[in-house]
């Protein structure tokens, strides 16, 4: 699906740079050029970005304090 029409960008390329370690916006920006022309996609852009960030915490192993 496309989250930034005017960029062109989706939703997988969204995904795959947080998967790459995009963890805010700048980061999106400047790889994606996404929200940059309109701004119409931001919201949507950073909600994908939250879930992608929670999804990859939660993915991380347990760990105890000591």
């Amino acid at each position: 699906m496309y989250v930034c029409v005017c960029n062109k960008v989706t939703d997988r390329q969204i995904r795959a740079a947080c998967d790459e370690g995009a963890y805010s916006m700048e980061c999106l920006q400047s790889r994606l050029k996404v929200a940059t022309c309109c701004g119409r996609c931001a919201e949507c852009a950073q909600r994908m970005l939250n879930d992608a960030t929670v999804a990859r915490f939660n993915e991380q192993p347990y760990r105890a304090a000591a």
